[in-house]
């Protein structure tokens, strides 16, 4: 049976429950869409009907690809004009940096978290003969949430072709600017049982200092 970092759980609450946390928490946040796979569903439902606040909507079954499960998600939104999109799996996201993306996001309709890179990168061909070495000080990690005006983000994912990996790259494609902010170095993305040991660490010295989750 495969990992499941949506359902793992992390402090005596599942994962994903801890990343819709600090969106239920920050007053700018009017409606949240969980976007979850078949498998997911029943599950997601449940957690959705334990939730203590009524901005979290039924959930919504993802696409093929993530840009068509973002566009579901998109398309479930009443009537708003900006639109966070949260990797489900980020439990250390929290409300300071929501409030700052939307900030950011004004001056010039997109805005995403990230990380300055603290490793060289090579960028490698099919054999994994480097091809070139980009300037670190010009390299950042992309994270979320990712910030757009909602007509914008939901145009470029309809007009995007190929597969992408994050959502700021449709506006990329289209040649549009999407401003980049401090994320946070905590701000992990659990994909492995690996990345689950580092999260507890996080968790458990977050809780000692004391740090808001919201």
């Amino acid at each position: 049976m495969g990992f499941d970092k949506l359902t793992a759980e992390l402090g005596g609450a599942p994962i994903l429950a801890h990343t819709v946390f600090a969106f239920e928490l920050c007053p700018q946040v009017d409606e949240i869409v969980l976007v979850v796979s078949r498998e997911n569903l029943e599950w997601c439902e449940q957690l959705i009907k334990n939730l203590a606040r009524s901005e979290v909507k039924k959930p919504c079954l993802g696409g093929e690809r993530r840009q068509d499960s973002v566009l579901r998600g998109l398309e479930e939104l009443t009537g708003c004009q900006w639109a966070l999109i949260q990797d489900g799996a980020r439990p250390f996201t929290d409300r300071d940096l929501i409030i700052r993306g939307l900030g950011e996001a004004e001056l010039v309709g997109a805005a995403i978290a990230a990380v300055p890179v603290k490793d060289t990168i090579k960028l490698v061909d099919e054999q994994r003969l480097i091809v070139s070495t980009p300037n670190r000080a010009m390299t950042w990690a992309a994270q979320t949430p990712q910030v757009f005006r909602h007509d914008l983000i939901a145009s470029a994912l309809r007009q995007v072709k190929e597969e992408i990996t994050d959502d700021a790259q449709a506006l990329e494609r289209m040649g549009l600017p999407v401003k980049v902010y401090m994320g946070s170095y905590d701000n992990i993305k659990i994909t492995t049982p690996e990345d689950l040991g580092l999260a507890e660490s996080i968790w458990r010295r977050r809780q000692r200092l004391g740090s808001p989750r919201g």
